[in-house]
């Protein structure tokens, strides 16, 4: 098989022939049909991660079809239509666990990072980490969804919001252009901000009620003017924007950061005290959830808008996506 391999920390990609992996007894090998590129994987190309050992294949956007399956997995068979997401996969034994919280698992392990991913043509994974996919989704369609997507719609659904709350999505890139979609969908008045005006057309055309120029209004104050936020999801990484939002929640609101800054993020004390408000963070999803954002997604037809490369253009789809050039999702495809 081909798959793109980060040799070392720093170094380019180099894309080699391999031995197609067999399973291990508790795990799924997926032919794959694309792998979404996330910012995330800059973690396996640039080192900064306590878990990562090399060589390694990246990619925990995966969308493919079940080739084979270990002796020990009955839930998953050979030609089913299936994604793995960044969760890879967890202990079942310690305490997280034993509650049921296995994305908080003490030993979890990372698709694409503690074992290889899907910049290849087939990967293994283990079974508890392996969702299905709906039918009539395409592959490189599905494929952001088990990271961008499962991040937003999860942290959305996890919040403490009804259908008519004011919610605010700060950014429209790879996570905001889905979380607009989804905040439309559950019902919210749903508030697009952005330092980008070219991208106002693009964000009523997703479900936005209303568009902030944030290069031109205080994000804060214009929230307020449209009666404060119940929830604001943050997900471009800047810690100036989140930190800009902030002031804008109403009574017990919330301000969700699911984009990670390189800093620390201020926060208006005061007005949080005064609202009894809070800022929180979410991070992606189980297999459970990854399925859950699948099968929302396939109901309600909310799908990224993505870029496709074929896995020999490994270098650019990165490139583009590390310098933000992608509009808004880079996939790989086999």
């Amino acid at each position: 098989m081909q798959a793109a391999v980060v040799p070392e920390a720093g170094a380019e990609f180099e894309l080699v022939e391999r031995d197609i992996p067999v399973p291990a007894a508790d795990e799924v090998r997926i032919a794959v049909e694309a792998c979404g590129v996330c910012h995330s994987d800059a973690f396996v190309k640039e080192s900064g991660h306590p878990q990562l050992s090399y060589p390694r294949v990246p990619g925990h956007e995966v969308t493919g079809y079940v080739d084979a399956v270990g002796d020990d997995v009955s839930q998953w068979a050979e030609g089913e239509f299936v994604g793995a997401g960044w969760h890879g996969g967890h202990c079942f034994s310690c305490e997280p666990c034993r509650r049921g919280e296995f994305l908080k698992c003490d030993n979890a392990d990372i698709t694409g990072l503690t074992f290889d991913g899907g910049y290849a043509e087939y990967t293994t994974v283990p079974a508890e980490a392996i969702a299905a996919v709906p039918d009539d989704l395409a592959a490189v369609d599905a494929a952001p969804l088990l990271c961008a997507g499962v991040t937003t719609y999860n942290a959305l659904r996890n919040a403490d919001l009804q259908p008519g709350d004011l919610v605010a999505v700060q950014g429209v890139g790879g996570l905001g252009h889905l979380g607009i979609q989804y905040a439309h969908a559950a019902g919210y008045e749903t508030v697009a901000l952005s330092r980008s005006p070219d991208k106002e057309s693009l964000a009523m055309e997703l479900g936005a009620d209303h568009f902030i120029n944030a290069s031109e209004r205080d994000s804060a104050a214009a929230i307020q003017s449209l009666g404060g936020a119940d929830g604001v999801l943050a997900t471009a990484p800047s810690s100036e924007a989140i930190s800009s939002v902030v002031a804008g929640i109403g009574n017990d609101g919330a301000v969700i950061i699911v984009g990670v800054p390189g800093e620390d993020v201020a926060v208006n004390a005061q007005h949080l005290i005064g609202t009894a408000g809070s800022v929180e963070g979410w991070g992606s999803g189980d297999a459970r959830d990854s399925q859950d954002t699948l099968e929302f997604s396939s109901l309600r037809e909310i799908t990224p808008q993505i870029e496709t490369y074929p896995l020999s253009d490994v270098a650019t789809a990165y490139d583009r996506m590390i310098s933000n050039d992608a509009r808004f999702r880079a996939v790989l495809t086999m």
